[in-house]
């Protein structure tokens, strides 16, 4: 039986999730292992992607933190 999903999804190449949040590969690599960036979804071989809206909401974490700092 197929779901229906809510939000459209849409992969992000590596090219374009650089793009959004200005990070090297290695560093988006380290935050992806460090369990602080959305993981990447393998689509091929040698091919991943990432899910535009999860990279959209990290990024709008990193808004909330930084409208919203703790410990200050």
């Amino acid at each position: 039986m197929l779901q229906h999903w809510s939000i459209t999804m849409r992969l992000l190449s590596k090219k374009q999730v650089r793009e959004f949040v200005l990070y090297c590969p290695a560093h988006i690599a380290r935050l992806e292992a460090a369990g602080t960036f959305p993981k990447r979804i393998r689509v091929g071989q040698g091919r991943v992607g990432w899910l535009e809206h999860e990279i959209q909401e990290w990024i709008a974490q990193k808004v909330s933190e930084r409208d919203n700092p703790t410990g200050s």
